[in-house]
């Protein structure tokens, strides 16, 4: 009896951790991405232009890999879901970050 109770704590306390495996390292590595990515998509640095908003999930993926094919840093594409309520469907809107081309100067000229 006594290792039965032993494994129902050793579940009560995975259970109340709220972790999932796997989890902490992946969102590590998320918050790693975003703070790299905060400085080249900060508000001075440019601007983020709407490729295309629709409902339909199966067009944003097309203008998505046009995106990718056409040579768009990934990291520098955002796509974001518009949740749907009553009477009015999701909608995604796939933007694109353009960097400032006075920004992109100043940063040429301070790296030499």
């Amino acid at each position: 009896m006594r290792a039965r109770s032993d494994c129902l704590a050793v579940l009560m306390l995975a259970s109340d951790s709220g972790r999932v495996p796997g989890q902490g390292k992946r969102r590590r590595r998320q918050d790693d991405a975003r703070q790299r990515l905060a400085p080249r998509v900060a508000p001075d640095a440019g601007r983020w232009e709407a490729v295309v908003e629709t409902r339909d999930q199966a067009e944003m993926r097309t203008r998505l890999r046009r995106l990718r094919e056409a040579g768009f840093d990934g990291s520098m594409i955002r796509i974001d879901r518009l949740c749907g309520r009553q009477g009015q469907p999701t909608t995604y809107r796939l933007s694109r970050f353009l960097t400032d081309p006075a920004q992109e100067s100043e940063h040429e000229h301070s790296d030499h």
